[in-house]
């Protein structure tokens, strides 16, 4: 097909009923919203107003938000809470003995078959800080800051496999295609530096979740607000930087070239997608100068090096940290840091609770609490919320696979109880909220489902998550999932 045989091929497609419908569809939609006496803007229409030209403009929520912006902290493959945080000195009387046939019955594990052995804590626990807080000796350096820390010990959720679980923590559903949580923030609120992406993800432990990268999708939204993933050694964004042979007049006369191209079939198609694509183009144009220039952790005094435990030009959770307080004081509205495996279950030395599991700890301990220390001092912890947690918890019995106890140590997937931990961005310092069973195996006291906690994410960061929609596949959509009546915010969690 020759040029002009392609520009009769465009010219008699864009007359199709496709076309029509295509062009006509924000007329009708409008005329519609006019009879119901709704804007695009008003929080009951469904959609907020956007500029396609510039889809990550600073929007106002709609209510006073306690938080800019969040730092989530996810631990792939999910950490055990009765190794950290949820002490139960009932199981050490439990410890080594057959799991009581009562907790069985009825019950689906991962791995677990047969008769499992009850298995206390690895660890020793002691209460720390003014607020007198439950922890292990595991987390020495995250003590010093166990006062900033809301600790919830009460969470479920419905999935007991690692990708469908990673999905409902972060799209609040187990099936793909829905946006996250990072989507949603940055969609409601935009961007405060025009200069980078209002959403960035950082992986270590070698390996992204798996899940893939659907955790920090945009599903249903413009794809100008799901997550760009980004490195901390080497170019901070693939393809960021000009290929050899290409010099930054030329990147520029080519994007001038393409931004016409896109502009026309805007004109003749009217398809707001490509407004965005031509924004995203831009912003990759300006990142070559701002990305590199935020990622640059030499640029750091030596005592932060020290406070964080960073190495500039390595990949490490460490270094994921830094980079996270340096994107938030840059305005980046959602960073997640993903850190792989937390998968404990005592197959191998790697995830024995008494090895490989000392060793994650040891790798977050001192990075996670230098990033609390360092957003309090300059003033961004108060508005910036922090979260930690995995997508589920581990049981209080000791796995063994195949029905055979394993010579490592090790607890399989629970999700009927688990830890998660928030600090600053206008939760309670120092608290501890909910309780397990004396054992651990099931929520005893102020159940949150994984929806209650969206619900509560989405009001620090002023929203109301049943209003807080998008018209999507004939329903306005929400992030606490419409089809899930009964979710509500945890007000105690709020300061």
């Amino acid at each position: 097909m020759n040029l002009f045989q392609q520009y009769e091929h465009d010219r008699v497609q864009h007359a199709t009923r496709r076309h029509f419908l295509n062009r006509c569809a924000v007329g009708l939609g409008g005329m519609w919203l006019a009879s119901q006496g709704r804007s695009w803007g008003n929080s009951e229409g469904g959609v907020l107003a956007k500029d396609p030209a510039n889809p990550l403009a600073p929007d106002v929520p709609m209510f006073a938000a306690k938080a800019k912006r969040v730092i989530y902290l996810h631990m792939a493959g999910s950490p055990s809470q009765l190794e950290l945080f949820d002490y139960k000195p009932e199981l050490v009387k439990l410890d080594g003995k057959d799991c009581p046939q009562e907790f069985l019955a009825g019950k689906q594990f991962a791995f677990i078959q047969g008769v499992p052995k009850m298995l206390s804590s690895v660890f020793p626990f002691h209460q720390a800080g003014k607020s007198g807080q439950w922890i292990s000796d595991r987390l020495p350096h995250l003590e010093t800051m166990i006062d900033e820390l809301c600790i919830v010990k009460s969470l479920y959720t419905t999935q007991f496999n690692h990708a469908p679980a990673q999905l409902m923590m972060h799209t609040g559903e187990q099936r793909l295609g829905l946006p996250s949580m990072g989507a949603w923030a940055t969609y409601g609120l935009g961007s405060e530096n025009a200069n980078l992406p209002g959403f960035m993800v950082l992986t270590s432990g070698g390996n992204n979740p798996d899940a893939g990268k659907s955790v920090w999708g945009s599903g249903y939204l413009p794809s100008i607000y799901q997550g760009v993933q980004c490195r901390s050694k080497g170019d901070p964004v693939l393809f960021l930087a000009n290929p050899d042979g290409v010099s930054g007049s030329m990147r520029r006369r080519t994007l001038d070239a393409i931004s016409q191209i896109n502009s026309k079939i805007e004109k003749d198609v009217g398809d707001p997608e490509t407004l965005t694509r031509i924004a995203q183009y831009e912003m990759a144009y300006r990142m070559q100068i701002h990305a590199s220039d935020a990622f640059d952790i030499k640029q750091e005094p030596a005592a932060i090096h020290e406070m964080y435990g960073t190495k500039p030009g390595e990949e490490s959770f460490a270094n994921n940290c830094l980079l996270a307080r340096r994107l938030a004081e840059r305005g980046v509205r959602f960073i997640q840091l993903f850190d792989w495996g937390w998968d404990s279950h005592g197959t191998d030395v790697g995830t024995d609770l008494r090895k490989g599991f000392v060793n994650k700890c040891n790798s977050i301990d001192k990075p996670i609490a230098a990033l609390l220390k360092d957003l309090k001092q300059r003033g961004l912890l108060e508005e910036t919320l922090v979260i930690w947690g995995g997508e589920f918890g581990r049981t209080p019995m000791r796995e063994n696979r195949g029905g055979v106890e394993m010579p490592y140590v090790g607890r399989d997937h629970h999700p009927s109880a688990f830890t998660m931990w928030m600090a600053g961005g206008g939760v309670k310092p120092g608290f501890s909220y909910g309780e397990t069973d004396p054992i651990g195996y099931e929520v005893a006291k102020d159940k949150v489902s994984v929806h209650d906690f969206h619900a509560t994410v989405m009001k620090l960061l002023g929203f109301d998550h049943e209003k807080f929609t998008y018209p999507f596949q004939g329903a306005h959509q929400r992030f606490t999932n419409i089809t899930k009546p009964g979710t509500k915010v945890v007000q105690e969690l709020i300061a």
